[in-house]
């Protein structure tokens, strides 16, 4: 059995994920509760769109539970302990592909949602679970990793820099 990796949260992020949590749990378990009785109420199920929706609704809400649950298992709040050089679920790294210094990207290694990044902010966002998320993991800058892309060949990048996101 493998280690689940440790998410980090800010304390805004994990604050506001906990109170999502909460409220589906338990208000908004009562309200979709409600909504599927009075639509039940309304008589023949079969062609009733109220219930069949409210329905669809506690589906849609039940899974967002687990996903929050799931996220919040193996959390820690703070800063992620971002080295100069290592990488990390949190830090901005910048890449150069096939030993090209001016093939560079800049990317955000975590979640957009986890790390609270609002979409406005335009930055790409790798998981670290995703292929190069997962090659570039724990390596250090000047360390050159592979990954298998999405027609079967490898692609080679150069870690460039490695910082704290927003720093």
């Amino acid at each position: 059995m493998t280690e689940q990796p440790i998410t980090w949260l800010t304390q805004e992020a994990f604050d506001r994920l906990t109170a999502e949590l909460d409220y589906l749990k338990s208000e908004g378990r009562t309200k979709v509760t409600a909504k599927i009785a009075q639509a039940r109420e309304e008589g023949d199920l079969s062609e009733n769109g109220g219930y069949h929706a409210a329905r669809e609704e506690q589906g849609h809400q039940e899974a967002r539970i687990r996903q929050l649950a799931a996220m919040l298992e193996n959390v820690q709040v703070g800063e992620a302990p971002v080295g100069k050089e290592a990488v990390t679920p949190g830090a901005e790294v910048t890449v150069y592909y096939d030993g090209d210094k001016k093939d560079t990207d800049t990317f955000l290694l975590g979640s957009r949602e986890l790390i609270d990044v609002d979409e406005s902010v335009e930055i790409e966002v790798f998981s670290p679970q995703s292929p190069m998320g997962a090659a570039i993991l724990g390596h250090k800058v000047g360390d050159t990793v592979g990954y298998r892309a999405p027609n079967g060949g490898t692609i080679k990048v150069t870690i460039a820099k490695v910082k704290p996101f927003g720093v």
